[in-house]
């Protein structure tokens, strides 16, 4: 527990501080950096597809659909260039992933290929959310958007944490996550509009923004439920090939996938509901 909180203790202000003052760019570059390393978790700290041509196709195509989310967001790419730029890498990411199933004959599963395409496009795509906000966020007084997505996540997981030890009784999943309850989850969606509410009266004072504070409700439960979904679908997979961790690249954290498994449903759905039902004007 100690190391747990001492990795977050440096961490978190770390990942905070390049969020918050540095362009978006840097944003980007640090998801592009993460799901390269959860590319190679998920397809070689867990065995599925130890494959080294395959894992240098899959990071190469992680790091250039957080890039390209971000050119597409920000402007570097527009139009007819930006989707060109799509088709021509899942083309080409696609080709070298048949090729390679091929040139296996029978010895390379098909159904293995899906972690590639999940490590490769998928998570990429869902955690690019975060560059995509932060480029949303440019000319505010602080990128409020972005950190809207890690209140969330980290809010619901501790609400969770904290009230499933106190109370928790009835097990939400024992299978796949033996630790979390429905007393934890309905915690995690108290605290997380509790903290929405106290978000939106801080920006509402500090930011000079108009603020509804009624969409607090829907972005904290719905947020909370992305939350829960995001972790016990990564922790399904770490059942199924008898891992703990996906990695311990973050002392007491675990791997990237461990870190920002409930992150990878929070960011884009933070996305939607920002586009379709802002919190702030």
């Amino acid at each position: 527990m100690l190391t747990r909180i001492l990795a977050a203790a440096v961490g978190l202000p770390l990942l905070l501080a390049i969020i918050l003052f540095l362009p978006p760019v840097a944003t980007a570059i640090l998801f592009a950096a993460a799901c390269a390393i959860g590319a190679y978790e998920m397809l070689w700290r867990t065995g599925i597809l130890k494959h080294k041509r395959i894992l240098c196709y899959t990071v190469l195509m992680a790091v250039a659909t957080v890039l390209w989310s971000w050119a597409m967001q920000s402007g570097r790419l527009t139009g007819e260039k930006a989707w060109l730029a799509a088709l021509a890498g899942l083309f080409v990411f696609f080709v070298a992933l048949f090729c390679e199933l091929l040139a296996a004959h029978t010895a390379l599963s098909f159904t293995s290929l899906f972690a590639a395409v999940f490590s490769g496009v998928i998570y990429p795509l869902l955690i690019a959310s975060l560059a995509r906000l932060r480029c949303m966020d440019v000319g505010h007084a602080f990128p409020y958007l972005t950190l809207t997505v890690f209140l969330l996540s980290m809010i619901a997981d501790s609400g969770a944490y904290f009230v499933g030890r106190a109370c928790g009784k009835h097990k939400l999943a024992p299978v796949v996550s033996p630790k979390k309850t429905w007393e934890g989850v309905i915690g995690g969606v108290i605290c997380n509009i509790a903290f929405m509410l106290l978000y939106l009266l801080l920006i509402s004072k500090f930011c000079g923004l108009t603020v509804r504070y009624w969409t607090a409700p829907i972005y904290g439960v719905l947020g909370a439920a992305a939350s829960v979904v995001g972790d016990l679908t990564l922790s399904v997979v770490k059942r199924q090939v008898k891992l703990k961790d996906y990695g311990n690249l973050i002392p007491g954290h675990g791997g990237i996938l461990d870190r920002f498994d409930s992150t990878m449903l929070v960011a884009p759905l933070t996305e939607l509901l920002v586009l379709l039902l802002p919190f702030a004007v």
